[in-house]
């Protein structure tokens, strides 16, 4: 997929970085395993597992992409995939999903766990901040949803989108000039304030991406990676985290993934 432009909220797909003063692998994209899903349904199972993994593996309430409306390389369009079998793949797994905005070109998806993000919108912190960027108060999931997509379609990007996708909230209010905290770094999304904890954050939700790409290419169906959690005994794997960042990020990244399941549980 191309580099889409979330604000500057940034996702990036398919790029090397220098990410907390390390060269990085290439993030992993899609086309690197679509070759092995000749079946439609099963190619499109495949870029929506891919595309969910952080949300699947718990540590992300939701993803947004861009599904662009051209013929790729394998012989796909994954935007006429999506309007013909989108609704029943995702109604067999975990996930749902609500068109953000569709110009025809392309659409903007996002993915999200239903329980998790609702009782996200129930924390207070988030409710001010919705607020501030003018949803009504206490505003329901759908609600929410709905007011985005407007937003999206008057040529208003929604800021406030960054604390459904995850990101921490310093960075989201820092960047939407709600709190008086300094720019850090850039990220996968400009970080506010002390930067540790958003570059491990980052980093976890890399490796999931990671371990979702080397599920999908060894696995026997798509299906079975977007049914629920990719990594098979259940455990997000800290230790391969370790090699990538080190013992004292991997370990902070642990018990931000820990507080998290524990707060989605509550």
């Amino acid at each position: 997929m191309e580099q889409f432009q979330l604000g500057h909220f940034r996702e990036s797909v398919g790029r090397d970085d220098n990410f907390a003063g390390k060269k990085e692998k290439r993030r992993a994209v899609w086309r690197d395993i679509s070759w092995r899903f000749n079946e439609p349904r099963e190619c499109l199972a495949s870029f929506l597992a891919l595309e969910s993994a952080e949300v699947l593996a718990g540590v992300k309430p939701a993803n947004l992409f861009s599904i662009p409306n051209r013929t790729f390389p394998c012989g796909r369009n994954l935007y006429e995939l999506w309007k013909s079998w989108g609704e029943s793949i995702i109604a067999a797994s975990p996930l749902e999903a609500y068109e953000l905005r569709d110009r025809g070109e392309a659409m903007l998806l996002l993915l999200f766990h239903p329980h998790v993000l609702a009782r996200l919108l129930d924390k207070p912190a988030i409710g001010v901040i919705l607020a501030r960027a003018g949803h009504e108060e206490s505003s329901p999931l759908p609600q929410v949803l709905k007011r985005l997509a407007e937003n999206l379609a008057a040529g208003t990007f929604p800021h406030e989108i960054g604390v459904l996708l995850g990101y921490p909230l310093k960075d989201v209010v820092g960047f939407m000039g709600l709190a008086p905290l300094p720019y850090t770094c850039q990220g996968p999304w400009k970080i506010y304030g002390e930067a540790k904890e958003s570059l491990c954050l980052a980093e976890t939700f890399r490796c999931c991406r990671r371990r979702m790409a080397e599920g999908l290419a060894g696995c026997t169906s798509p299906f079975q990676c977007l049914a629920g959690n990719p990594f098979s005994n259940g455990r997000f794997p800290f230790e391969s985290l370790e090699k990538t960042v080190g013992p004292a990020t991997a370990q902070a990244a642990k018990v931000f993934h820990q507080r998290a399941r524990y707060e989605e549980q509550m």
